[in-house]
C-alpha cells in the first residue's frame, strides 16, 4: 500500500535579548562558567516574582508579523507543570490558550505550486536548564547548569500541513533566514539557539483520516530533522505493512545510529495541568504598538529576492542563494553598486566566492575580498587586462592574501598578452611543434583547434588572450 505523511513542526528559537525572560540575569550564557548567571528568580526559589522582558515580547511580535500572524486583544502567560531536573520551579512559564499571536503562514514550493504552511501560533516561554550526562570510571551521573534556565524562548508551531520532507526542508531554511534577517535569533543550531520537534503520521494515500502521530524531540540540526522524518516514515510504513499499529509516543533521535528511540509515552495538554500564571498580568497589545513594530521590520528574504531579480536582472536561482543570508545580499548589492554588470557579480559570488567561504569555513562578514576589490577585478577582466582563467587565479590570491587585484597582477606579472604580433609568433611555434594537430584540423577535426589554443595558453602561462589566440590560429590554419 502507498502511504502519505502528515507532518507538523515546532521550532524553539532563543531570542537575542540581553537579559533573561523574567529576571535581570544575562542571557548570553555560552561562554559563562556553569551556574554563574543565576538569581533567585531563574532558580525558582520561594517568594520570588517574575517580571516580563519587554524586548522578548517585541521580538516575538516582530516574528509573528513576518509570518503573517494575527494578534488577539489579550494574551497571558500560563504555568505548564512537569517535573524534570532541568526545570527548577517544577513548572515552566509558557503560553497556552491565549498566545501572543496565531493563524499565520509561510509559503514553500510544492509540485502544485506555492503552498502555504499554516502557523498555528507564535508564543513565548522560558528555556530550561541544561543537563550534562557524564561517564567517569565506570560510573554515570548527570550534572546541571542553570545558566540557560529562564532564557527567552520563542515557539513557532505549524499545523500538520507538510506533505513531504522537502517541504519541511524549505520551511526550516526560510524560517531560519527570517529570524536572522529580523535579528531576533542567531539561528545557531550547534549551540542550541534553534531546535525543532516534529510530529509525523502516515495514512493510506487518498485517505482523509489521520494516522497515529509520533513526536520526535530535540532535533538540533537540519540534518537531524530531515533524517529523523525519513526514518520515521520508513519505520511506520514497515510497521503498518506488517499489520502492526503505530503507538503514540515521544521519540528521540539517535544521531550516531540514525534511528529514533522511544523516550516516553506522549503527554497531552491535560497532563501539564495548565493554569494562568498568577504572578504575571495579562498582556494588552495595542494596535498602534503592533503597527509601530511592523514599520521596523526589515526587507525580508522573499521580498528581497523578488527585488533583486527585478532591479538587477539576475536569475531567481541566484537571487535565492544571495538572499539566504542578509549579509550576503548586502555584499552583493555593495558590489553591484560598484560594477555595472550585476549578473557577472552574482556569478562570481554564487560560484567562486561561496566555494572559498565554505571550504575555509569563513563567514561573509569576515570575507577578505571587499566589494571594492571584487569590482576592481571585474573591471580588469572587462578591460582585457586579465583573462577569465587568470581572473580565477587573481581572485583566489585576493581571498588568500586580502590584497587588491591590481597589486596581485603587477606583482605576479599576470597582465594578459593582447599584442597580436606577440601571440602570432607563439602560435607559429605551437603549430611547428604540433604538426599532427595542424593536420587533424585541416582534415576537419574541429577539436584539434581546442588543443592548439590550449598549447598557446600553456606557453604563455595563461596570459594570452584566448579570443585572440583562437582568431590567429584559425587564420593561419
Amino acid at each position: 500500500m502507498e502511504y502519505e505523511p502528515i507532518i507538523g513542526l515546532e521550532t524553539h528559537a532563543q531570542l537575542l535579548t540581553e537579559s533573561k525572560m523574567f529576571c535581570r540575569c544575562r542571557a548570553d550564557y555560552a561562554a559563562a562558567p556553569p551556574n554563574t548567571l543565576v538569581c533567585p528568580v531563574c532558580l525558582g526559589l520561594p517568594g520570588v516574582l517574575p517580571v516580563i522582558n519587554r524586548r522578548a515580547v517585541e521580538y516575538t511580535v516582530m516574528t509573528a508579523l513576518a509570518l503573517n500572524c494575527s494578534f488577539p486583544e489579550h494574551a497571558k502567560f500560563d504555568r505548564k507543570n512537569y517535573h524534570y531536573p532541568d526545570l527548577p520551579k517544577g513548572y515552566q512559564i509558557s503560553q497556552y490558550d491565549l498566545p501572543l499571536s496565531q493563524n499565520g503562514w509561510l509559503a514553500v514550493d510544492s509540485p502544485g505550486g506555492p503552498k502555504r504552511i499554516r502557523i498555528r501560533r507564535v508564543h513565548l516561554e522560558e528555556d530550561t536548564a541544561k543537563l550534562f550526562h557524564v561517564a567517569n570510571q565506570g560510573e554515570t551521573y548527570s550534572l546541571i547548569d542553570f545558566n540557560r534556565a529562564g532564557v527567552p524562548l520563542m515557539e513557532i508551531v505549524t499545523e500538520h500541513d507538510f506533505a513531504s520532507v522537502d517541504e519541511v526542508r524549505q520551511y526550516i531554511i526560510k524560517l531560519r533566514a527570517i529570524l536572522r534577517y529580523l535579528g531576533v535569533c542567531s539561528g545557531d543550531m550547534e549551540t542550541g539557539a534553534m531546535r525543532f520537534e516534529a510530529n509525523i503520521s502516515l495514512r493510506p494515500k487518498g485517505s482523509d483520516k489521520y494516522g497515529t502521530k509520533v513526536e520526535v524531540k530535540n532535533l538540533n540540526s537540519f540534518r537531524a530533522v530531515l533524517k529523523s522524518l525519513q526514518y520515521e516514515m520508513d519505520r511506520q510504513a514497515r510497521l503498518l505493512e506488517a499489520g502492526g499499529q503505530v503507538k503514540q509516543e515521544t521519540m528521540g533521535w539517535d544521531d550516531a545510529g540514525n534511528v529514533t528511540v522511544v523516550q516516553r509515552s506522549k503527554e497531552e495538554a491535560d497532563d501539564y495541568r495548565y493554569f494562568p500564571e498568577p504572578d504575571l498580568p495579562p498582556l494588552v497589545l495595542s494596535r498602534e504598538w503592533i503597527e509601530s513594530l511592523r514599520a521596523r521590520l526589515p526587507e525580508l528574504p522573499d521580498a528581497k529576492r523578488q527585488r533583486l531579480v527585478a532591479q538587477y536582472g539576475i536569475t531567481p536561482y541566484d537571487a535565492g542563494i544571495l538572499t539566504g543570508e542578509k549579509a550576503l545580499a548586502e555584499y552583493f548589492e555593495a558590489c553591484a553598486a560598484r560594477h555595472p554588470n550585476a549578473k557577472a557579480v552574482a556569478n562570481w559570488i554564487t560560484r567562486d566566492l561561496l566555494q572559498l567561504l565554505n571550504s575555509t569555513n569563513t563567514t561573509i562578514e569576515a570575507c577578505p575580498v571587499t566589494p571594492d576589490s571584487l569590482a576592481q577585478m571585474l573591471k580588469l577582466l572587462d578591460d582585457g587586462v586579465i583573462s577569465s582563467k587568470l581572473a580565477k587565479t587573481v581572485f583566489e590570491e585576493m581571498f588568500k592574501a586580502g590584497k587588491g587585484p591590481e597589486e596581485i597582477v603587477a606583482a605576479q606579472g599576470l597582465i594578459q598578452i593582447s599584442d597580436a604580433s606577440q601571440i602570432e609568433s607563439i602560435v607559429e611555434e605551437v603549430m611547428a611543434t604540433n604538426p599532427r594537430a595542424v593536420a587533424d584540423f585541416r582534415a576537419g577535426k574541429e577539436q584539434a583547434l581546442t588543443f592548439l589554443v590550449g598549447q598557446v595558453m600553456k606557453a604563455t602561462r595563461g596570459r594570452a588572450s584566448p579570443a585572440l589566440a583562437n582568431e590567429i590560429l584559425r587564420r593561419k590554419l
